[in-house]
């Protein structure tokens, strides 16, 4: 089974491809939205698209502004500027997506993603 993400206009290319490459379908935020969009349009996107919404921006990490049990899913990726550790990290997520593979899994969930661990956070 597939799952959708939303992919914010923060995120490489790369980590949309390595998705695509798992079998997920991708949505790339600046076909659906200005690439400027306010955090609030971006979430309220990803929801109206039933999308888990990936995202670079540390704010969508704060579970006191954005309370996962309010949305579809979020991935919150961790590169902490070093865009090399892309491929290490995007096959442990697609390890952890392939164990976990029903959409309604991620519903209420912030997945924070760094290269040698995943955290949920509910």
């Amino acid at each position: 089974m597939s799952l959708k993400f939303f992919i914010d206009q923060c995120v490489p290319t790369s980590i949309g491809q390595f998705l695509q490459g798992g079998g997920h379908d991708v949505l790339i935020l600046k076909d659906h939205l200005p690439i400027d969009s306010p955090d609030q349009v971006v979430i309220a996107k990803a929801q109206e698209l039933g999308a888990i919404l990936v995202s670079l921006n540390g704010d969508f990490a704060d579970i006191v502004t954005y309370p996962p049990t309010n949305y579809c899913g979020i991935v919150s990726i961790q590169l902490r500027n070093h865009p090399e550790v892309i491929p290490q990290l995007m096959h442990k997520l697609l390890d952890y997506l392939s164990d976990h593979n029903d959409a309604e899994y991620y519903q209420g969930k912030l997945l924070i993603v760094e290269v040698n661990k995943i955290r949920i956070r509910e």
